[in-house]
């Protein structure tokens, strides 16, 4: 049994719509439920699919979703407006539900053409009531949605379509023209990893059926029409065997991995006048009988009782009000800013190429830093094994090596040009300068002068400490002098305490304050000192190697 109530749509050939009011013809209309927005983003209309799905007599009833999607202009809505007629009338015993010879298709917005037609997600307003085998009431829900790849869509318009229509329908028929390409399942995969990912859950498999359409099938010779020639046909692309690429053998293990149960039903041509008339509105007289016949058994094969799928989520079935509340929360996902955008196989391909480039001159700046090759043995600039390097020394080898790498990264060949390569390169350069202050802070860690400068400071003022009191002292200025030996023992605590904090590795803040207190004398007033008594004792010792030589 069916609802039938309120009116419907009719499409004439030039895809108008014509509403009609009158009693015999009051079956519903379909209305957008996801709203396709100028910037690419899309809106749910919550009051439309509440009208819809919190109806008094469906809203507590299980529910089965069957969904088209699939590329523009390929005859969704068509096919759509078949199923339509299927759950409209009775007979379906002698299969004459699908009318008249000159009864004109309504439903769904269709038309020929080239153009794009149908936006966003549409939903046919009517429920219908159907009875399963077990007595028990079901409602079935048929939704249309935007087609995929038109010069108006993005990739993720593209996959955020695909991937809603396939987590809230319990059949998702996935229309095709001709045959199965590996095209096709790789736009599959992308798809279905992008509801995958949305759902979040690895326990079962997220989706129930994939139905593949293949319209227009040309070679009923090797496959007959129908869901036999279509199952042999599936078995075959799909198909994982051993000796196949990996690549292959991943993207069909992903698909059976989504789904419960995957299905394909081969299609043939409706006729020349189908796809040229202009004038076409749907008429059967103007379709081969073949194809007729092949909605017949495709309709049955989906809608009637026995075979209807009732939508289920963690295997819970679900009513239509439960339906609800998944759609909302599966557009708020959509909506945010949580998935990843999904990439075109070019621009997946272009920065796979960059990332490969931009990795290898990494390493090999990194390896290059750690080792550089000399006619000597390996010369080590850093790394845990190299000494301490001048820092003139070190920023030339740095500027060296990075020249170099930044040379490597542009001389690979990669796709998507200079647009592409642009961000990876200054990301490339931004972390060799990092890496490089990371390699100069390690070296200056290894400057025996800047691990003891702290003592050696201390130990300098103590000295000079020890001297001056003498001289005070020799020159009467007692006062003095003490003052100065009090400074002289607070040098030599401090020397012991900042060597306690050391070994013990307790009370570091006292310590780097000996560590700043010692840094600023050394800076401001012995760095100068002893550099210019190490460059005259130099100077000195080369003076004096060289009269010994000359004697």
């Amino acid at each position: 049994k069916t609802v039938q109530t309120e009116k419907t749509v009719q499409i004439n050939g030039n895809g108008h719509d014509e509403n009609h009011d009158n009693e015999d013809d009051n079956s519903g209309k379909p209305v957008q439920i996801v709203l396709s927005e100028s910037d690419h983003d899309f809106r749910l209309n919550e009051k439309v699919l509440e009208e819809i799905l919190t109806q008094n007599d469906i809203q507590d009833k299980k529910v089965v979703v069957i969904s088209v999607a699939g590329a523009y202009r390929k005859g969704k809505s068509f096919l759509l407006d078949f199923f339509l007629r299927y759950l409209q009338r009775s007979d379906k015993v002698n299969d004459t539900w699908l009318g008249n010879d000159d009864e004109a298709l309504t439903g769904f917005p269709w038309r020929g053409g080239s153009q794009r037609e149908t936006t966003g997600i549409l939903l046919w307003n009517k429920p219908f009531i159907c009875q399963m085998p077990d007595g028990e009431e079901v409602v079935v829900l048929l939704m249309d949605t935007q087609g995929a790849f038109d010069k108006q869509s993005t990739i993720k318009d593209c996959a955020v379509i695909f991937a809603l229509s396939t987590m809230i329908s319990s059949v998702q028929i996935y229309n095709i023209s001709q045959n199965i390409q590996e095209d096709h399942l790789q736009h599959l995969q992308i798809f279905t990893e992008y509801g995958r990912v949305a759902l979040e859950d690895s326990h079962c498999k997220p989706f129930q059926v994939l139905q593949f359409l293949v319209r227009d099938w040309s070679y009923p010779y090797e496959y007959p029409y129908g869901e036999k020639g279509g199952a042999d046909l599936l078995n075959e692309r799909l198909e994982i065997s051993p000796e196949q690429h990996e690549e292959l053998r991943q993207l069909r293990q992903h698909i059976h991995s989504c789904y419960e149960q995957i299905n394909c039903f081969l299609m043939p041509h409706p006729g020349f006048v189908v796809s040229t008339n202009p004038n076409f509105n749907g008429r059967l007289s103007d379709i081969q009988p073949e194809f007729r016949d092949s909605v017949k058994s495709l309709a049955h094969s989906i809608l009637a009782p026995e075979n209807l799928v009732i939508k289920k989520i963690s295997g819970c079935k679900l009513t239509c009000k439960d339906l609800l509340h998944y759609f909302k929360a599966y557009m708020e996902i959509y909506q945010g800013d949580d998935l990843p955008d999904p990439k075109s196989m070019f621009q997946a391909t272009a920065e796979a190429s960059n990332i490969t480039a931009y990795g290898k001159s990494k390493e090999y700046y990194s390896k290059e830093m750690e080792k550089a090759r000399t006619l000597l043995p390996i010369i080590y600039i850093c790394g845990p094994n190299s000494p301490f390097m001048k820092l003139e020394i070190l920023k030339c080898k740095h500027e060296d090596i990075k020249t170099e790498a930044i040379k490597q990264f542009k001389i690979v060949r990669k796709m998507g040009g200079d647009m592409y390569s642009q961000k990876y390169l200054e990301k490339l350069t931004k972390e060799i300068d990092e890496a490089f202050e990371r390699y100069e802070a390690e070296n200056e860690s290894k400057n025996v002068l800047n691990i003891f400068r702290t003592p050696i400071t201390l130990a300098v003022m103590m000295v000079i400490f020890y001297l001056l009191s003498g001289i005070l002292d020799f020159a009467a200025l007692r006062m003095l002098s003490n003052l100065v030996d009090l400074c002289t023992t607070l040098d030599f605590l401090a020397i012991c305490l900042w060597s306690y904090i050391r070994y013990t590795g307790q009370y570091t803040a006292i310590g780097g304050k000996i560590d700043d207190v010692a840094n600023a004398i050394w800076e401001k007033a012995l760095e100068n000192i002893m550099t210019f008594l190490a460059q005259k004792s130099t100077e000195a010792l080369t003076k004096n190697m060289q009269m010994k030589k000359n004697q």
